[in-house]
């Protein structure tokens, strides 16, 4: 058997629609909306299924989206299939599915700091005043130089390690902008992305703080998996240091690609994308190809699972 890593995407993977064949077909997928509906006193349901997606894309309507539709993916391949990662990981967002499945966060409280953490990031900042944008065919130094001559005073920082060849960055407006035109004068791509704030920068410090008063009052669990971490790209076993982690990941850069490439080094051969969309499959081709990818997040990609 090969060994296993589960992959839980973050925001910008949701579509209007995503999980209702899950939900129509599976009662364990049902259960899962239906209480995220009981915890957040709204139909989070009919917005996954139903849209609409502008309302669909609010921050604070995206985080528990995600994780909702991802946590009723897995409690499927869980059922159907039987299949027990060696590591569980997410991208930003994701950790906290990934924390979900690993048992270290119960669901309905999961749900619920999602959708604050998504308030809070989203207030961290007035909008418009932060952005992020996608630099393409760049390394990590060039990018870091390129922050450096762009910030200007301001923040600009590398937020999001995706992938070779892929790298987020983070900031004021006025600096990403900078940046953007910076690489264009070397020949590169540069893409403004279509978000409501800086996220994984120092400006996402102020959503830390609340973040770490709500996570306060919550209850950790011990591990039964290995959840590797965005802030450190390795695994945490250690309940104590779920919470600081968490805090420290709003405003510190996704450190994806190391994150694989460490899972990969520990053994992983397969791994397999839970929840809506297939960026995360994406970015592994890129990382390796040698690695055995799928997805999980409709009744025609489980059945491909074996």
């Amino acid at each position: 058997m090969k060994l296993v890593a589960f992959l839980f995407p973050g925001q910008g993977s949701q579509s209007v629609g995503m999980g209702k064949e899950f939900y129509d077909q599976f009662k364990v997928a049902r259960e899962v909306y239906e209480e995220a509906d009981d915890v957040l006193h709204f139909s989070l349901s009919r917005l996954c299924f139903e849209g609409p997606e502008e309302a669909l894309k609010l921050t604070e309507h995206t985080q528990p989206a995600v994780l909702t539709t991802s946590i009723a993916a897995l409690r499927v391949l869980q059922s159907e299939r039987g299949i027990e990662p060696r590591f569980t990981a997410g991208h930003s967002l994701g950790e906290y599915s990934a924390l979900v499945a690993a048992g270290v966060l119960p669901f309905a409280e999961a749900v619920q700091i999602v959708r604050l953490r998504g308030k809070f990031m989203q207030e961290a900042v007035p909008v418009g005043e932060g952005t992020m944008a996608a630099l393409l065919g760049m390394d990590r130094q060039e990018v870091e130089e390129i922050c450096k001559q762009a910030s200007n005073g301001e923040v600009l920082t590398p937020a999001n390690f995706n992938c070779p060849g892929q790298i987020v960055i983070a900031g004021h407006t006025k600096a990403v902008e900078r940046a953007i035109e910076l690489v264009k004068q070397r020949g590169k791509k540069a893409m403004l992305l279509q978000v409501s704030a800086p996220f994984h920068s120092p400006l996402m410090k102020p959503a830390g703080m609340r973040l770490r008063e709500v996570l306060e009052k919550i209850s950790i669990q011990s591990f039964k998996t290995p959840v590797v971490s965005n802030v450190e790209a390795r695994a945490n076993t250690d309940s104590e240091r779920v919470k600081p982690l968490l805090v420290d990941q709003v405003s510190s850069p996704v450190r994806w690609e190391e994150s694989m490439r460490w899972m990969i080094e520990e053994g992983i051969e397969r791994v397999l994308e839970v929840g809506p969309g297939k960026v995360l499959s994406g970015l592994m081709k890129r990382i390796d190809p040698n690695v055995a990818i799928g997805n999980v997040e409709d009744v025609s990609s489980l059945n491909k699972i074996e």
